[in-house]
């Protein structure tokens, strides 16, 4: 058992007489079949761990438990390829530019070469030492060796750059492109030449049959199944039966080609190539790609580990020189993308890089190992040496990679990029971040009261944010232009169809100013780090303020209510560590009101936040018809308190005061500036000045502005953070994200009907300060000492 698995079972029928009726299933099958399940932990489970304890591996795995597995197993496998080809979208591999064909043509080309030499090798290393343990037919051997070594597993690829935050980079879209164009290349030399190792010299007809069953699904079926599928899609008619017998399509595909000698996964993977790759596909990967792709094809998978025999390897005397050649398998690729890459003047690091993700090995090379297993044409040593270097290639690729390019450490070097040290004849950058078109409206008009002209003109990124579930789909659509191609705009998937809302608008936007230009940007990412996408976004284009819209919209009531409860998260990520200023925009139906009668208030309480807001109303107070009112909070008496608890205790008290003294100054500072500058020569520019002494006045003064009425509050994120009656505020808001003032204008109890836009200034405000986000430490000078943690 510890050095053998069985690939033959002998289990007898129960109760043969009856055809519909067998044991107690409940009882007999389904309490092994879970236990397989519990203890199928992937590659870990290998007969050289489990199988040393015979009596353990035959009470887990007995032979027809294991065939109970199986059979479960590869109706997942059937069911992942179905999704692959529905998922598949040729449009963008036709479309795509010459630096990304070469390199995937050779990273096709250098493996075809090198790897029978590589086999040769492999066989003249056992054959020298005395061991007759390998495969006897070596044609398939050759075949099956090189296959495995030239595909490139995509979806395998595209999580890896998501992860990396490599995949909106040009090194990371030339990967991607690269590997799209493999892995077709992969199903299209499985079809071909797969026959011949399964069905030898008869796999001619194999192949015939083959072709002529795509050309009558594509031509025959495909156009009867579309009238159909468009139809209920476009009128929302589908229920879950519908659906069903839909998807038992791939079933019956799959049964085909497993008859005619292809293998079954080609079926069902040309059925789901024919099927509209638009909403349908959304909704039908929506609902059933966890349980397929999560948990029904992995337990297929399991099956490579178990199968893995490593001590083989080491079984003869020249197994130093064996590892070799593992580590030889792994150089194909990346000799072949540093030789494309050459010509077209990449850099080496790049090239090298490329090679590895392209080494990323898939669903594709594990079915080929299956194949090569299952029909005895790799040897126990073979397969445990394609094995482990397949493993080598895809273990490797994020460590590798994450030290080249050490992608959590780009802004250590940045300079500080605020609006507030930002010439006003300078451009204006702007990365503004939606989830959906209503957001992407709101965010619009707040731009356009940025008041863009020659002298100063505005450049807008718009990222548009998708949400990574599930398969690589939704990346590929990330990397595609507008959908071209398509019958109309029902066939477009919901994030496609959003992401064409959102270009237009922005793009009519840009169309409408001369001083404004636009730049559209989509992101594909987990929420739970798509926030590292928006920092590398806003390094790359040196933006000065990243604009995010509230996770609350504007109800029909005239209420916030919560648009989606991730999104506040990502905003808290992003407001922790952003590479530049930060601005949260809560819209109360913002776009409605006319900008030439635009009326906007901004609280001044103090601190670097305030400082940053009122940089942000007095690059809007120049938009032609707008007014301003910046009124000045003074906190006196108690409610001016320092809360010394949030400074180091070794400097204490003395340190406090410095702090809050040196911030008075530089708010005395740059509101004089203000007046001077502002105020003066501006009559639609006023200022004034309100007195506070007890935290219960806040909200009065706030609830006699409101009286007042205005289009639009800026207010600071942190106003006064060092002092003890806004520290109390902080522990009983809600949205913490806006600050205390912010959370008081945002609130539905507050009655407001005005929007707002909350402010945090990069450096002093947004970056973590030491290991306490609420701790700040002076020098001997009583300056401010940013503790900048980059991750």
């Amino acid at each position: 058992m510890a050095n053998t698995i069985p690939a033959c079972y002998e289990v007898s029928v129960l109760n043969p007489s009856r055809i519909w009726q067998t044991d107690n299933i409940l009882k007999s099958e389904l309490p092994i079949l879970a236990l397989q399940i519990a203890f199928a932990v992937g590659f870990l489970l290998t007969p050289s761990l489990l199988g040393r304890y015979t009596s353990i591996f035959e009470l887990i795995f007995p032979a027809k438990g294991v065939l109970n597995i199986e059979v479960l197993a590869n109706i997942g496998l059937i069911y992942y390829a179905f999704l692959s080809g529905l998922e598949m979208n040729f449009d963008t591999i036709l479309q795509v530019k010459k630096k990304a064909a070469s390199i995937a043509i050779a990273g096709i080309i250098f493996p075809m070469v090198m790897a029978p030499g590589l086999y040769a090798l492999h066989r003249k290393f056992y054959s020298s030492s005395g061991k007759n343990s390998l495969e006897e037919s070596t044609s398939n051997a050759y075949l099956l060796w090189t296959f495995v070594l030239t595909v490139t597993g995509f979806p395998v690829l595209a999580h890896t750059l998501s992860e990396l935050k490599l995949l909106y980079t040009a090194l990371g879209k030339d990967a991607l492109t690269a590997a799209m164009i493999s892995d077709t290349y992969g199903w299209i030399l499985f079809t071909l030449l797969v026959p011949f190792s399964i069905t030898g010299k008869r796999a001619i007809y194999s192949v015939v049959s083959t072709i002529l069953f795509i050309v009558v699904c594509i031509f025959v079926v495909r156009p009867i199944i579309l009238r159909c599928i468009d139809r209920k899609t476009d009128e929302e008619e589908w229920d879950d039966n519908q659906l069903l017998f839909v998807v038992m399509g791939f079933l019956a595909c799959s049964y085909i080609t497993d008859i005619i000698g292809t293998h079954g996964i080609v079926g069902a993977f040309v059925y789901g190539l024919i099927l509209p790759h638009g909403r349908f596909a959304d909704l039908l990967m929506s609902i059933s790609d966890d349980f397929a792709g999560g948990f029904l094809a992995p337990l297929f998978f399991i099956g490579t580990g178990m199968r893995l025999m490593l001590a083989t390897i080491f079984y003869q005397a020249h197994w130093p020189l064996t590892l070799l050649v593992i580590v030889f398998l792994c150089i194909p690729k990346i000799l072949s993308t540093l030789f494309a890459t050459f010509f077209f003047g990449m850099r080496v690091r790049d090239g090298l890089s490329i090679g590895l993700l392209l080494n990323t090995k898939g669903a594709m090379a594990l079915i080929m190992l299956n194949i090569a297993w299952d029909r005895a044409i790799f040897s126990l040593p073979t397969y445990a040496v394609i094995t482990s270097s397949i493993l080598l290639m895809t273990v490797v690729v994020s460590p590798v990679i994450n030290a080249i390019y050490k992608p959590r450490k780009r802004f250590e070097q940045n300079k500080l990029k605020t609006i507030q040290k930002l010439r006003i004849d300078s451009e204006l950058r702007i990365l503004a971040c939606v989830h959906n078109t209503g957001q992407a409206t709101g965010i619009i008009s707040i731009i356009e009261s940025f008041n863009a002209t020659r002298l100063s003109p505005i450049h807008v990124s718009a990222m548009y944010l998708v949400e990574l579930t599930g398969r690589a789909a939704a990346i590929v659509a990330a990397h595609m232009e507008k959908p071209s191609g398509q019958p109309g705009v029902q066939n477009l998937t919901r994030s496609q169809a959003e992401l064409e809302s959102v270009v237009d608008a922005f793009e009519a936007f840009g169309e409408a100013y001369d001083a404004i230009r636009i730049e559209t940007l989509n992101v594909v990412s987990a929420y739970a780090t798509i926030h590292e996408d928006i920092y590398d976004s806003a390094n790359e284009k040196r933006t000065s303020l990243i604009l995010l819209p509230f996770h609350k919209h504007l109800s029909s009531e005239g209420a916030l209510e919560v648009s989606n409860v991730v999104y506040k998260d990502v905003n808290q990520n992003v407001m922790q560590h952003a590479p530049c200023s930060v601005g949260i925009f809560v819209d109360r139906d913002f776009g409605s009101i006319p900008k030439k009668n635009l009326r906007i208030l901004m609280l001044f309480v103090g601190g670097a936040d305030d400082r940053e807001a009122l940089a942000v109303a007095w690059r809007m107070a120049g938009h032609p018809g707008l007014r301003l009112s910046v009124i000045r909070i003074l906190l006196l008496d108690g409610a001016a308190e320092v809360d010394t608890s949030i400074y180091d205790e070794a400097q204490g008290i003395l340190s406090a005061v410095m702090d809050s003294e040196k911030q008075k100054e530089l708010d005395d500072e740059y509101i004089s500036s203000f007046r001077l500058t502002a105020v003066n020569n501006e009559d639609s520019i006023s200022y004034s000045e309100i007195n506070v002494q007890t935290g219960e006045d806040i909200p009065t003064v706030l609830k006699d502005l409101e009286k007042i009425g205005c289009d639009l509050y800026i207010v600071g994120q942190r106003s006064c953070r060092n002092t003890r009656m806004f520290a109390n505020f902080l522990e009983w808001c809600d949205c913490s994200e806006l600050g205390v003032i912010g959370d008081i204008l945002a609130s539905n109890n507050f009655g407001s009907r005005s929007s707002l836009l909350v402010v945090q200034q990069y450096g002093y405000g947004g970056m973590v300060f030491g290991k306490n986000v609420n701790r700040v430490t002076t020098n001997i000078d009583g300056f401010e000492s940013l503790v900048v943690k980059t991750g």
